[in-house]
């Protein structure tokens, strides 16, 4: 299995099988060493993100609409368009070879003279018309930058045109390696799967750890987290409080979540396979609540390739989850509220029907103050470098 092939296995499963990008990545480079595994992980996760992109080129110049190209040779021109339009560092003609090579294995025998022509065309005139995609609206932005259109749209309005811009620009590019040791949070070059299999470090983007953060956990304090699987948020409140109980519906993430809490000595984590708005009766008088809510995961785009095509918003999810969270709150706690998205109508839309008060965050993280509501956080990739997360805090 060479990288390339790797790569092209990822790529066919997630539009064709609908399959998650790393679910489908870890099982094709397992075989893969390290050195192979980063270039076959740059190549589909790279492709996957910019599919929207490297089809208009490629169907452009092979004058025949993607959807009408046979699935194996349709991932291999994604593939081999991205090489050429994308990737540093690999010339020209082993782009072309090498994707030829793959329609070739795959028995697309057939279409191995279209696939070398039109990659040709990509070598020769793609970088041209790469070029002319323009971005003066939301419409523009999203096929020059691999987005769809509603998300465009979205940041286009809640943050005008370069902010917006600029957001898509940082999303294409590689996420920051963070881990959170000792209690507290480092930017690395790559994160050490040994540290992290002994239980020394956990990987957490910095916007995450400002959630968790944001919390506001004291010693002695009893601390519910809905939706905790993988448990990073809910090992870090396990450092302060006296008892976490992190809820998580699904069984095999539920497992991985103790796994975890193991694996990083919070023996004070307890959890809970439950769906968090059916919990236990008895399971309540928390004097602090998190609901780390499902959402469109418009925030971590650049670690998760295949989400912008899959992402959806959730708002009546998350108030439904906001409201099983605030029933078991003692009186006078506190409700937090965190997604990693940058989305309006699941930020602060949602919070802003609950009739609560609202703490003031921005007070004490200036850096991090939303741009319209100074009482909420905002982490923005293209701004603090980091995971997009918005949070606010109520008082109960």
């Amino acid at each position: 299995m060479t990288a390339r092939a790797a790569a092209f296995r990822v790529v066919r499963r997630v539009f064709e099988e609908d399959a998650y990008a790393d679910r489908a990545f870890r099982s094709a480079a397992e075989e893969l060493d390290a050195r192979e595994r980063a270039f076959a992980m740059q190549l589909a996760y790279g492709t996957v993100q910019r599919v929207r992109t490297l089809d208009h080129v490629a169907e452009t110049l092979a004058r025949r609409p993607m959807a009408r190209v046979d699935p194996p040779v349709r991932a291999a021109l994604r593939l081999g368009t991205y090489q050429l339009l994308f990737l540093e560092g690999v010339a020209d003609h082993a782009a072309v070879h090498e994707t030829v090579e793959l329609v070739r294995a795959a028995g697309a025998h057939r279409a191995i003279g279209f696939t070398n022509a039109v990659l040709r065309r990509v070598a020769e005139q793609g970088p041209a018309l790469l070029a002319s995609l323009g971005d003066a609206t939301p419409e523009e932005a999203a096929l020059a930058h691999s987005y769809p259109d509603w998300v465009a749209r979205a940041w286009w309005r809640e943050l005008g045109r370069e902010e917006a811009i600029g957001l898509m620009l940082a999303q294409n590019k590689p996420p920051e390696h963070a881990v959170r040791a000792d209690g507290r949070m480092e930017v690395v070059d790559e994160v050490p799967p040994e540290l992290v299999e002994e239980g020394r470090a956990w990987p957490q983007s910095r916007g995450s750890y400002l959630a968790g953060d944001a919390v506001g956990a004291r010693p002695g304090e009893r601390v519910l987290d809905l939706c905790a699987a993988p448990g990073g948020k809910a090992t870090q409140l396990a450092e302060t409080a006296r008892e976490v109980v992190a809820v998580e519906l699904h069984p095999g993430r539920a497992r991985e979540l103790a796994e975890n809490a193991v694996r990083l000595g919070a023996a004070n984590v307890r959890v809970v396979n439950a769906d968090a708005r059916e919990l236990p009766a008895d399971l309540g008088s928390f004097d602090r609540v998190l609901v780390d809510a499902p959402c469109s995961g418009l925030g971590v785009l650049n670690s998760r390739p295949d989400l912008r095509w899959r992402a959806r918003p959730l708002p009546d999810l998350q108030r439904e989850l906001l409201a099983a969270g605030r029933e078991r709150l003692r009186p006078g706690g506190t409700l937090t509220y965190a997604v990693c998205t940058i989305h309006a109508p699941e930020n602060e839309e949602v919070v802003d029907g609950l009739g609560l008060r609202f703490d003031d965050l921005g007070a004490g993280r200036p850096d991090y103050r939303h741009p319209r509501r100074p009482e909420f956080l905002l982490t923005l990739p293209h701004v603090h470098g980091t995971s997009g997360f918005f949070v606010a805090r109520m008082s109960v």
